[in-house]
């Protein structure tokens, strides 16, 4: 018997049995397809280990077991990071200056794209020229991008005493 004839018959014999052990013990089915997978490609890369007859069930329930052990551990570890990281987000935004708290609401207000390209600018200090490489787009369609969400946040600031947004010079010619 071959490589692949042995591994294709303890997959037939026993991915039932696998599927319905990891789809119990997972909470999307994503998550089984993936248990499933890293299960049998790792009885593929060991079919040396892999016991004959039904010690390869037992085999191969050990394996799935310590893959969604490792599942766990991995999304636990990403949760705690993402906790990490907003907590280290929130600790590092500094808070709004008396005053100008209607701009950042304005700023919130905007599109998603008109956001993009005016923190591109404002934030990064990005010329036209660079935000079009970044956006995807020419240097020219950058720049008119951003004359025109610059145009849509004066719109929603309004009449306000200490709001200018006049453009400097390096972003809007370059």
């Amino acid at each position: 018997m071959t490589h692949r004839d042995r591994f294709e018959a303890i997959y037939d014999a026993y991915y039932p049995l696998i599927h319905q052990y990891a789809v119990r013990r997972t909470a999307t089915p994503e998550d089984a397809a993936d248990a499933i997978s890293e299960t049998f490609l790792t009885a593929w890369r060991r079919l040396h280990d892999v016991p004959e007859s039904e010690g390869a069930l037992l085999w191969l329930y050990g394996v799935a077991r310590r893959v969604l052990a490792n599942q766990r551990r991995g999304a636990a570890r990403r949760s705690d990071l993402g906790d990490r990281l907003r907590q280290d987000l929130a600790a590092a935004r500094p808070p709004s200056p008396t005053g100008l708290d209607h701009v950042r609401a304005a700023f919130d207000a905007l599109p998603e794209t008109d956001r993009e390209v005016l923190a591109l600018a404002v934030w990064e200090g990005l010329n036209g020229r660079e935000i079009g490489k970044v956006l995807g787009c020419t240097a020219t369609a950058a720049r008119i991008r951003l004359h025109r969400a610059r145009k849509r946040l004066a719109t929603a600031l309004g009449p306000h005493p200490m709001t200018t947004l006049e453009e400097p010079c390096a972003n809007s010619t370059s």
